[in-house]
């Protein structure tokens, strides 16, 4: 083979990797866009039973096609202590499944498929009415796509499969195990993808590239480097979420470790799992996670209490950092780095409202005293933020800017006032409706105690999309932001009408509770009003704002 030709068949591959690393993303970013609403509720109501858990985990990970994006959405159940640090983990063994599943799915080759995904995909895409609809034409083209892929795959591999240069460097990867289950890890790492990794390997096997033994030692090295990712996302998170994450990577990592030291000790194992290297190897990636979550599941308390001893939260250093601001006197003269370092500003005063709303939630099933003084001090706090950036706005503005600047520096400061805003929401109405709860020995019904977590769960997605936003100035993101307002009023109107519906069964919880259970629906409404704001002028500028909505 000459070296030309060896270079294109290279191109080809890393091409064909390319296309199917990206199409994975795709698919993933539909579901996200369009569902992840839904998706929130079912993994955080799965918590009370193992098996359940495990279940909406694998649900999850095969819409998603990444156990990686579970993690990160359980891992801020559980930083918000709405899931438990076991039940997280039963969610995580179970995405390792689901994402298993996703393989053996994404293997069938149906010479039809790819027309039929591509022409109905793109037709909803294009011709869908609503935000969703048009998510399921992207998830349709994603798949497509990745069988595309898939198909360039073994198309740019088949030259290679007589090489002698091939033959020896893949015939040294099925002697060398170790050395192919790194390479696996790493690759699956460096691609942020287990499910692109996996298919990539089981492909090269399926081509008689990779020798069986060296497919199924990367196969596991892609579960150590897949369990790696959601360790380093959550590296920041809280110690809770962080444990989770770690049993996960202990139990995938060690498991994917002893498996392949098995394997090598016993090579006929593989003959076992089918009747071809590709099915071999995809089989051993499923039956190892399926083996894992059967193995785990029992044990997922016990793991996680264990791992406690160890990671342990450190302690706060007797000498703290002063919080110094953004708002620098010294860049009025300038004025496109002064209007940058307001919205730095403003994104650090949305984060803190964020941390305020998760604060308050657990007040309302048990109160504390100092968690009430914390979030009252932080509100004060948040009100003198928006009053420095209106100050530092008015200056800026005497100093003269053009049309643009000063436009940028009025969305600035009615966006500061709508967030101010969400912050007294929190505080003077949620706050003292939880403290009145504790006061007059109240409880919410069961039903009605749900309904509000599951509502101020979607507006804290609402919120972390609007601090995205903040800082990407994306329309697309934009325009979701905005839609999803108007998703959340109608979801506040139908809570109220269930609510109503309770009042009128006569359960005394709800009699008891009404006033508050009502006004702290339109409390977390409002808070989500006021970070949709910042959505408006990005859709204004790029022409997807109405003037006026009347007819």
């Amino acid at each position: 083979m000459s070296e030309p030709h060896a270079l294109q068949i290279l191109i080809h591959i890393a091409g064909a990797a390319a296309l199917l690393i990206w199409a994975v993303r795709l698919v993933r970013t539909g579901v996200e866009r369009g569902f992840a609403a839904q998706m929130r509720f079912w993994l955080r109501h799965s918590a009370n039973n193992r098996l359940l858990a495990a279940g909406t985990g694998m649900g999850a990970a095969v819409l998603l096609q990444s156990s990686t994006a579970v993690a990160v959405l359980v891992s801020n159940f559980v930083s918000k202590g709405s899931l438990a640090t076991a039940a997280g983990l039963a969610i995580l063994l179970g995405a390792d499944v689901g994402s298993a599943v996703v393989t053996q799915l994404l293997m069938v080759r149906q010479p039809l498929l790819i027309p039929l995904l591509l022409v109905i995909g793109i037709a909803i895409f294009l011709r869908g009415e609503g935000s969703n609809t048009r998510q399921i034409g992207r998830i349709m083209i994603g798949l497509a796509l990745i069988f595309v892929s898939l198909d360039m795959i073994r198309g740019a591999t088949d030259p290679m499969i007589s090489h002698p240069g091939t033959q020896a460097v893949m015939a040294y990867l099925g002697r060398d195990l170790f050395t192919a289950f790194i390479i696996g890890a790493v690759f699956a790492w460096g691609v942020h993808s287990s499910v692109a990794a996996v298919l990539l390997f089981v492909t090269l096997a399926g081509q008689s590239i990779l020798p069986v033994p060296a497919a199924a030692a990367m196969i596991l090295g892609a579960n150590l480097g897949g369990g790696f990712i959601a360790f380093v996302l959550t590296y920041s998170a809280p110690l809770a979420s962080r444990r989770m994450v770690m049993a996960n990577l202990i139990l995938r990592g060690g498991g994917a470790a002893l498996t392949v030291l098995l394997i090598a000790g016993v090579p006929d194992l593989m003959a076992q799992l089918g009747a071809t290297p590709a099915r071999q190897a995809i089989n051993l990636h499923l039956g190892f996670n399926l083996a894992l979550a059967i193995v785990a599941l029992p044990f997922v308390a016990p793991i996680t209490s264990g791992l406690s001893l160890f990671m342990v939260e450190n302690t706060a250093p007797n000498g703290t950092l002063d919080v110094t601001s953004a708002l620098d006197p010294a860049l009025l003269e300038r004025p496109q780095r002064a209007i940058d370092c307001a919205a730095r500003e403003l994104l650090t005063m949305g984060q803190k409202i964020e941390q305020l709303l998760i604060a308050v939630q657990p007040l309302y099933d048990k109160w504390n005293a100092a968690t009430a003084s914390v979030i009252e001090d932080q509100n004060r706090a948040i009100k003198q933020t928006h009053l420095d950036i209106k100050l530092y706005l008015a200056r800026l503005g005497k100093t003269g800017m053009d049309e643009d600047l000063s436009r940028r520096s009025m969305e600035l400061a009615s966006i500061s006032s709508s967030l101010e805003a969400a912050s007294d929401a929190i505080t003077r109405i949620m706050l003292d409706l939880a403290k009145r709860l504790d006061a007059q020995k109240l409880q919410f019904s069961p039903q009605g105690r749900e309904e509000i977590s599951d509502f101020s769960d979607r507006v804290q997605g609402n919120i972390q999309l609007a601090l995205n936003v903040m800082m990407n100035q994306n329309p697309a993101e934009a325009r979701a932001l905005v839609a999803a307002k108007e998703k959340v009023r109608k979801v506040e109107q139908k809570l109220q009408r269930s609510h109503i519906g309770r009042l009128r069964e006569g359960l005394a919880e709800s009699i008891e509770t009404s006033n508050i259970h009502q006004e702290t629906l339109r409390a977390l409404k409002q808070i989500n009003t006021a970070f949709s704001m910042v959505g408006y002028p990005i859709l204004l500028k790029s022409g997807d704002l109405l003037k006026s909505r009347l007819s």
